[in-house]
Formats: C-alpha cells, sequence, structure tokens
C-alpha cells in the first residue's frame, strides 16, 4: 500500500525524539553537532542556529555516509546529530534517514522560527558586498 508524507513524517516522530531548546542547548555545549536541513535560500533569507551547519535535505545521506565521496568529517554516528528545519517536517524525515543509516543519537528541533522566536543564538547571513 502506497504512503503520504504524512504518514512518513508521523512515522519519522514517531522514531526520533523531539527536543525543546533548553535541552538542545545543553547538547550543543557538550558537543552535539547541528545540522540546517533547509534549502540554501532559506538559510541566506534567516540565518540559521548558532554553531550549526547546512546540509539541505537532498545532500544528507551524501554528507553522513562516510563511504560517500561528499561524507562530511563533522557526521560521526556516534556523536548526538539535532537537526531542524522550517516547520519540523524536513528535519524529523532527515533525523528518521540518519537512524536508519547507524546513527544512534539523533533528535529533531524542529523548526528554526520556534528557535528564533524564544531567543536562541542565530548567525545572521552576511549583507551582501559585505
Amino acid at each position: 500500500m502506497a504512503t503520504n508524507v504524512k504518514q512518513m513524517v508521523e512515522a519519522a516522530n514517531a522514531a526520533v525524539p523531539k527536543i525543546g531548546m533548553a535541552e538542545a542547548k545543553s547538547m550543543m555545549a557538550k558537543g552535539a553537532l547541528v545540522v540546517d536541513v533547509r534549502d540554501a535560500p532559506e538559510v541566506e533569507k534567516s540565518g540559521k542556529v548558532l554553531g550549526a551547519i547546512h546540509v539541505s535535505r537532498g545532500m544528507l545521506e551524501f554528507r553522513a555516509d562516510p563511504q560517500s565521496p561528499y561524507h562530511d568529517k563533522q557526521f560521526d554516528p556516534a556523536k548526538p546529530v539535532i537537526l531542524y528545519c522550517a516547520s519540523g517536517g524536513r528535519s524529523a524525515l532527515s533525523a528518521k534517514t540518519l537512524k536508519d543509516m547507524g546513527y544512534t543519537q539523533v533528535f529533531n528541533l524542529g523548526a528554526f522560527k520556534d528557535w528564533a522566536e524564544n531567543g536562541g543564538d542565530i548567525e545572521r547571513p552576511i549583507e551582501p558586498g559585505m
């Protein structure tokens, strides 16, 4: 039977814990990798969580897989990984994908907007020409 995006996100949310700002900050202070999976124009417009790396959803598997020629050494299956996006759906799917790839400590922070509106530290985009 075919599945739809709503069902996929629900399954991802059931498989991956969602965390709040306080827990994320604590984990970040201990070295968790924070990954923004939004598309580049979204990050350029609004900035990103301070210290986060940007890996668009479409490249996540390639950056996270140590066997991939595109692997990013910041990804370590033994290290906690916190993901977020614009609303929490892409980050949930991304987190489940990482779990499927063998990452054991994967968490969904949810929406960037919530982080920013609640006073979370962000890196602002650089103004053109600077």
